[in-house]
């Protein structure tokens, strides 16, 4: 293909090829698109009343903020040797004694790890000096400074620990000089006493990162344990979401990747007692927590509707990601919602398709990635390749080797074509810009919505011996075509955020053949790293980044119920844009 010849300038010398196949299993026998009829899982939600449907998305969508945050996070790679985790003194959890071994530890670990993989250059002497000025920051008072070859920590302007300067690639010169800097400001101050030593390196770390990009950072060993599990899946459950309806407690939905899923636990019945203890008066946060527990642990539900015969059904608990897929139908169209990329999302995604494509005269699929902060990079690439036979997802380019790739699918839509249509807004970040930007480049979906929020660096996560995470960005984002999409974002084909009479103007085109966003699509497609501020806001504000309404799910119904429309709008990707530098005109 042409596109190919695009590619050797794109990316560095070392760069690793990444396939992603997809095995695609005989679909089942249609089955009809009424209730009765329809698949489980999509059935499961329209059972559902839609202000309670509504208020499940919510709080998917807090979960997935609160998880997935705006990071892009690739698997962090082995990091270089490092001192064995060491375990801090009995006194060190109540923060009333500095631990300078677990200290120097923790600082050799993370300066080993961030050095080979930022993505511009930096010394040792780099890192020290900037995280060093965060102990200002905790005690104004406080000041550390290098002069004539020496550091020299200082409280009120008065010296009161000297060091000669480490040279500026000796890593453990440069720990053992933090560290006791460190120790001497925590002897010398109050209030780093009354920060503790967690305190003392997540101020060292945020001023560290400060001279890097805002999305490296430092998580805390309490909030590190707290993240982790949320992204893996946390303590056990019976995977189930429960709501309060006339006194009873229901079910509201059950997770597709949880343990109730494959049972006869579906979404609208009652539970009338949780191993034997009955529901009666309780509230859903009671009964939630009854169905939490150890894993493999079994959990016995009574359950039934109101009226009929009750039957106990038992589940064996397991430790359960958050589910971040949501689908319902509309018409003839499917609406999937993305809340975020989690570990299990494109998985999610495989069985809500499969499902979807047994539905009788199912015209198109609309996926609504607005307000998605992101998540795993591997997720979104996985994801696309469900709805793609083959090509391109995605290129990743850093400094450290295992950082770059080419990310390529085959073999995977389990559409087998059908029209798809994607709601960005501005809120639409990370992973899911990668999910919009492949399958807008290769001409399988047509974006609607406005410009997106433009975060396009990819972090790896490091896990430090006091039991901590560095994230670290390590990579740029490339969409297939070339162009970057840190800062740019992605740019819709249909733009909403100009109004409501310009949108529909821009359909009205579009069954004629004409598309107003020709213009600033191909613009956006011809851009290339690195891309001047003043050039990518021109670009952006054709289509301002805009919070989505339901003008966006509109224009995607028209779309799909209009092949002429559909048609003009995947014809404004340009097939082989040219690729001049970004700033010549």
């Amino acid at each position: 293909m042409k596109r190919r010849s695009l590619l050797p300038p794109l990316l560095p010398p070392l760069c690793a090829m990444v396939s992603v196949t997809i095995l695609r299993t005989p679909p089942s026998s249609p089955s009809s698109p009424t209730r009765e009829g329809m698949p489980r899982g999509l059935r499961m939600i329209l059972q559902v009343p839609r202000d309670t449907f509504l208020m499940i998305l919510v709080v998917a969508r807090l979960t997935g903020a609160a998880y997935a945050d705006d990071a892009l996070v690739s698997p962090a790679p082995d990091p270089p040797p490092h001192p064995t985790p060491v375990q801090a003194s009995d006194a060190s959890p109540t923060q009333d004694h500095f631990d300078p071994t677990l200290t120097s530890s923790v600082l050799r670990a993370s300066l080993s790890f961030l050095l080979p993989r930022t993505l511009d250059i930096h010394t040792v002497r780099d890192f020290g000096l900037w995280g060093l000025n965060g102990l200002s920051a905790i005690d104004p008072s406080l000041t550390v400074e290098e002069q004539h070859d020496m550091l020299h920590l200082s409280v009120a302007q008065h010296t009161v620990l000297a060091l000669a300067t480490p040279a500026a690639d000796d890593l453990a010169g440069w720990t053992d000089a933090i560290t006791r800097m460190m120790e001497t400001a925590w002897e010398r101050s109050a209030d780093m006493r009354a920060t503790g030593q967690d305190g003392m390196l997540q101020g060292f770390f945020d001023e560290l990162f400060n001279h890097l990009d805002p999305y490296s950072r430092y998580v805390a060993p309490d909030a590190a344990v707290s993240d982790r599990g949320i992204r893996t899946g946390g303590t056990a459950s019976a995977g189930l979401t429960l709501g309060l309806d006339h006194h009873a407690i229901i079910i509201t939905a059950v997770n597709a990747n949880g343990p109730s899923w494959p049972t006869a636990l579906s979404a609208g019945q009652v539970i009338y007692a949780v191993n034997g203890r009955s529901t009666q008066d309780r509230t859903v946060e009671a009964v939630s927590t009854w169905l939490q527990g150890p894993p493999g642990s079994l959990v016995r539900l009574l359950v039934g509707a109101p009226g009929r015969r009750r039957t106990t059904v038992s589940v064996r608990r397991e430790s359960v990601p958050p589910e971040t897929v949501f689908a319902y139908t509309s018409g003839h169209h499917v609406v999937l919602h993305i809340t975020a990329f989690s570990a299990n999302t494109a998985e999610e995604m495989s069985q809500y398709l499969d499902e979807a494509m047994n539905i009788a005269h199912l015209s198109g699929l609309i996926l609504d990635l607005r307000g998605n902060r992101g998540g795993v990079l591997q997720q979104a690439v996985t994801t696309s390749a469900l709805m793609l036979d083959h090509g391109v997802a995605a290129i990743t380019q850093g400094r450290d080797p295992q950082a770059n790739h080419v990310w390529a699918v085959q073999g995977g839509d389990m559409t087998n074509g059908l029209p798809i249509v994607i709601l960005v807004d501005g809120r639409t970040a990370s992973a899911a810009e990668i999910l919009a930007a492949a399958l807008a480049d290769q001409k399988r979906a047509v974006v609607v919505g406005s410009a997106t929020l433009g975060k396009g660096l990819v972090q790896t996560i490091g896990q430090m011996p006091n039991g901590a995470e560095l994230f670290v960005t390590w990579s740029r984002v490339l969409a297939p075509l070339g162009w970057p999409l840190q800062g740019l974002g992605v740019m819709p084909q249909i733009c909403s955020s100009l109004g409501e009479a310009n949108l529909e103007r821009q359909l009205q085109d579009l069954a004629a053949g004409n598309a107003e966003s020709a213009t600033w699509v191909r613009a956006s497609r011809l851009a290339r790293y690195p891309l001047e501020v003043s050039r990518t806001l021109a670009i952006r504000k054709s289509c301002p980044a805009a919070i989505g309404t339901d003008n966006d799910l509109d224009a995607a119904h028209s779309l799909l119920d209009n092949p002429e429309e559909y048609r003009a709008a995947l014809a404004t990707i340009p097939d082989d844009p040219a690729a001049p530098p970004a700033h010549a005109e």
